[in-house]
C-alpha cells in the first residue's frame, strides 16, 4: 500500500482539476490541511472520510463556494480563483448535492431545463419549447442508459436512484466537464445505491472526470481509480486502485489500530476462564 506521489508522474494523464496542499480554516478551527488531488477526464476519485473529516470543506472549495487559505487550486493545470459556483460551473465543475436542487411537484423535464428552458420566438413573445424539452430530456436520459417511464412525472415519484440520474444526465447536458457528487449513495437501498453507481460509469466512460464523495469505502472501491482519505482535515494519503485492497481501504478509514483496540475493549473474553 503505496500513497501517490503529490507530484505529477512522468506520463501520466494532466488533470482537469487539481488542488496542491490546500487549507482553510475558520476562526481558530483547521477545517483542511495540507490536502492534495487530482481529477482526470475518464476517472473517478473518491475522496473518503467520516463526519468531520474535512469532505464538506473541500467540496465547497472544489465547486468555487471558498477559497482556499492556502496552497494551490488548478483548472487545465492553470491556477483558478472563483469568486461563487457561478464561476466554477462556467468552467465545466458541477456539484451534486444530497438535496438535488429539484423541485419534487414539477415534472422530470421542467427540473431538468429549470433556470436554463429552451425558448421559441423573439423578445417578449418568446415562450418556453415544451416539445424540444422534452424530446432533449428524453434523448439525454437514453444516451445515458437511463430508463424513466415517463418524462411528465414528478420528480418526486422517482426512486432516489432515479433522481440522481436525472441530475447527473442534466449536468452533462448542460457541459460538466467534472461531476463533484456529495454522498450520492448515502441515503439509498443496495439496489438503488448500484444504480447510481452505473450511473457514475456512464459519465466517466464519457470522458468527464468524477469526484465520488463518500463515507462507504464498499461503494467507492468498486467504482474508483483513485482515493484521496481525510481524517480530521488532514489527508492520510492519495491512493491508485493498483496500490491498495478494499480491505486496507477500509482499515485506514475506520482507524485501524483504534478499530483493534475497541473489538479487544468490548469483547467479552474466554467464557471457559
Amino acid at each position: 500500500m503505496t500513497a501517490i506521489d503529490e507530484k505529477t508522474p512522468a506520463g501520466a494523464a494532466s488533470a482537469l482539476l487539481e488542488v496542491r496542499a490546500a487549507g482553510k480554516t475558520f476562526g481558530g478551527v483547521i477545517a483542511l490541511r495540507d490536502v492534495s488531488m487530482r481529477v482526470c477526464a475518464g476517472e473517478v476519485t473518491c475522496v473518503l472520510g467520516d463526519n468531520g473529516a474535512g469532505k464538506s470543506t473541500l467540496i465547497k472549495i472544489l465547486s468555487g463556494m471558498h477559497a482556499p487559505d492556502s496552497g494551490e487550486y488548478l483548472v487545465d493545470g492553470v491556477p483558478a480563483a472563483f469568486t461563487s459556483p457561478r464561476d466554477a460551473l462556467d468552467r465545466g465543475i458541477a456539484t451534486l448535492y444530497q438535496d438535488l436542487a429539484m423541485i419534487p411537484l414539477m415534472s422530470v423535464w421542467r427540473n431538468f431545463f429549470l433556470g436554463s428552458e429552451p425558448r421559441l420566438g423573439w423578445g417578449p413573445f418568446r415562450r418556453f419549447d415544451v416539445a424540444r424539452a422534452k424530446h432533449v430530456v428524453r434523448e439525454e436520459l437514453r444516451s445515458m442508459g437511463i430508463d424513466i417511464r415517463d418524462v411528465d412525472q414528478p420528480v418526486g415519484t422517482l426512486s432516489g436512484g432515479e433522481r440522481q440520474s436525472v441530475a447527473i444526465a442534466r449536468a452533462v447536458h448542460f457541459g460538466a466537464r467534472v461531476l463533484i457528487l456529495d454522498e450520492p449513495t448515502s441515503a439509498l437501498g443496495v439496489k438503488q445505491a448500484g444504480v447510481v453507481l452505473r450511473y457514475i460509469a456512464q459519465a466517466r466512460d464519457r470522458g468527464l472526470g468524477v469526484v465520488f464523495i463518500t463515507h462507504n469505502p464498499h461503494h467507492a472501491y468498486p467504482i474508483g481509480d483513485r482515493f484521496l482519505l481525510l481524517n480530521r482535515g488532514a489527508s492520510l494519503g492519495e491512493y491508485g486502485k493498483a496500490d491498495i485492497t478494499r480491505e486496507e481501504l477500509t482499515s485506514l478509514m475506520a482507524g485501524g489500530a483504534e478499530l483493534e483496540q475497541l473489538a479487544h475493549e468490548l469483547s467479552r473474553g474466554d467464557p471457559a476462564g
